[in-house]
């Protein structure tokens, strides 16, 4: 029997699943895993010197290499920056893409953010996980089910309510998370003037001190996951 996991991580933009819990999809390929990232939007809109019409095909560049590096694969959405919308038919083409990769698990964004398009990429994929499972709903493929879990990754742009609940132990592959991650652009420098790379090695590093190891990567569950049913106290 195959007991290989499939992650699939639904991101507002290319790069925001990468920065965030790239390193934790790398750990997972490269322990056999299938690792499948959806960019909802390429995020060509982020940068200042370039037009979204020029910048866009150099973020799918930049995404689709990253993705090799992670051990994984790319898929685009068709909407714009800043305007990802929550509508029947965007629900609809998440759930098709759930059909189509068949994920064991989903990584996404937390449900509060800074930014619209996180919002708008969380309710997406917490609808289109339901609709992917429902017979009477028709897409382009079958339905799936088999979900098993759905883990909120941590952003700089995603702070409030987010409760670091599950650490994921990184220290392997975080130089190699910090050696591709400056394939993006706007990770390297350049683009924005937030120190990208700088904060999440820090956070890793404040989550790994947390968990007692060196790095980590935090997510959260929604409330009714936090249970466990235990014999008795361990």
């Amino acid at each position: 029997m195959d007991q290989r996991k499939t992650f699939l991580a639904i991101g507002a933009h290319a790069g925001d699943m990468e920065v965030a819990c790239g390193a934790v999809l790398h750990k997972h390929a490269l322990q056999g895993d299938r690792v499948v990232l959806l960019h909802l939007t390429l995020g060509e809109g982020g940068n200042p010197r370039m037009t979204p019409a020029e910048y866009g095909p150099q973020k799918r560049r930049e995404a689709e290499a990253v993705a090799r590096a992670i051990g994984g694969d790319a898929l685009f959405g068709p909407y714009r920056d800043g305007e990802l919308p929550v509508t029947d038919e965007a629900r609809m083409y998440v759930a098709d893409a759930i059909r189509l990769v068949k994920p064991s698990h989903i990584i996404t964004h937390w449900r509060t953010s800074i930014h619209k398009d996180h919002v708008a990429a969380h309710q997406l994929t917490m609808d289109a996980v339901l609709l992917a499972s429902l017979e009477g709903v028709v897409t382009g493929h079958e339905r799936h089910r088999d979900v098993k879990a759905i883990y909120y990754t941590e952003n700089w742009e995603d702070p409030e309510g987010f409760t670091p609940h599950i650490h994921v132990d990184v220290t392997g592959t975080l130089e190699a998370w910090r050696s591709w991650i400056t394939g993006y652009e706007f990770i390297k420098g350049g683009i924005s003037s937030f120190a990208y790379l700088d904060y999440y090695t820090a956070l890793a590093r404040v989550r790994g001190a947390l968990s007692g190891t060196t790095y980590a990567v935090a997510f959260d569950v929604d409330p009714f996951e936090k249970k466990r049913l235990v014999a008795g106290l361990p």
